[in-house]
């Protein structure tokens, strides 16, 4: 269903339909599709921006090993060879130019490196280039990584202040129940609110009924909601998937953006940022910081946790640690915090001395703190 009003779409593309057989590498099987797909988008004057997964994957027929698990520094080969042949395979399949985006984690949690991606996407959307976006697999370490491409998908979907975000899997979408095991399972045709039973038909420990590889689409859609975008999950291996989108219907799942879109740097702390660190408070803090909007101050905090330095994110806790308040860049260094904490405002310079010239001493600003519902 192309909603009228999308002008900017993120496209995610994964691996089982790049190289449905890991042996051959690319393959033209589903891609001739989804391509026609974004050919049609552009002449719609639909701006697109395709996140492909699948270098490692294109790249595995090129090295002699067959183990079903392969070693960090081997995969990191196949993705350097793979992502050559991927882009070759997409610069063929169209008529105007594409463009390679190499991306990890730690170039969206960093805010200037994050506002540069912003900014390359749009200059090449003005020239009508056509931006193949994949995560950085030959370079990227765990502390860098984001890990899948449904979640780096949302990321780039907010960066590029897109309208929506189509997910191309081998899943249909968010059923109520898994298909593979229960006959009477129902298509979820559209979600509105993302909430813990959301979560739980998308899978996980606790779960009976998830389907697999589908939590990570969730997330990538809240992500994407809270900023605003619209969300579709749908089976990229069926044809009819993409006349259908073209001629308005919906064949999958559509998560609704959200009316009131969370501001672009709540976002980012919230959905981007990881935490280095936790901060306890106690119960009058947190009811201030809830219900009052109220920045974190010093005289509330009762435990601090972890290695952290100032700009570093980190989880506001209440209580034993279960209930999560808040997550927020802090002004403070963990070391600097274990020795003010729960100190009144007048007493932080006798300790740190002005460290912070003309401000209150928030510990968390509250313009750089968001809410936390849930983890």
């Amino acid at each position: 269903m192309l909603n009228p009003s999308w002008r900017r779409i993120v496209l995610k593309v994964g691996s089982a339909l790049i190289a449905p057989d890991p042996q051959a590498g690319c393959s033209e099987k589903y891609l001739g599709p989804i391509a026609d797909f974004i050919r049609q988008c552009r002449d719609r004057d639909i701006e697109v921006i395709l996140v492909s997964s699948g270098s490692v994957a294109a790249g595995r027929h090129h090295f002699n090993f067959n183990h079903h698990r392969v070693p960090i520094a081997l995969k990191r080969a196949m993705a350097a060879v793979g992502q050559n042949q991927m882009m070759n395979f997409w610069s063929n399949c169209f008529d105007f130019p594409c463009a390679q985006v190499l991306l990890t984690h730690g170039d969206l949690s960093d805010r200037v490196r994050h506002v540069n991606v912003r900014n390359t996407l749009r200059r090449l959307l003005d020239h009508q280039v056509l931006p193949i976006v994949n995560e950085n697999d030959t370079i990227a370490t765990e502390e860098i990584k984001v890990g899948d491409n449904d979640n780096l998908a949302a990321m780039v979907a907010t960066v590029a202040n897109a309208d929506a975000l189509i997910i191309c899997s081998d899943i249909t979408g968010l059923f109520t129940a898994d298909p593979n095991k229960d006959p009477s399972a129902q298509l979820i045709p559209e979600v509105r609110t993302i909430d813990e039973r959301i979560y739980s038909l998308a899978g996980g420990a606790s779960s009976s009924v998830g389907t697999g590889g589908m939590r990570t689409k969730v997330q990538a859609a809240e992500k994407a909601t809270t900023h605003g975008v619209d969300t579709l999950i749908v089976d990229g291996h069926q044809q009819d998937t993409f006349t259908r989108l073209l001629d308005g219907f919906n064949p999958g799942t559509i998560f609704h953006g959200h009316n009131d879109p969370m501001s672009g740097k709540k976002h980012w702390v919230r959905h981007t940022l990881r935490a280095k660190g936790e901060i306890w408070v106690d119960d009058g803090c947190m009811k201030a910081l809830r219900h009052q909007g109220a920045s974190l101050l010093c005289s509330g905090i009762v435990h601090v946790q972890g290695e952290f330095e100032p700009g570093d994110a980190v989880i506001v806790r209440c209580g034993s640690g279960k209930v999560s308040i808040a997550k927020g860049v802090s002004r403070y260094s963990a070391r600097e915090l274990f020795s003010i904490k729960g100190q009144q405002t007048s007493e932080i310079a006798e300790h740190l001395g002005d460290i912070l010239p003309g401000s209150t001493y928030e510990v968390i600003h509250r313009d750089e703190m968001t809410l936390l519902e849930r983890l």
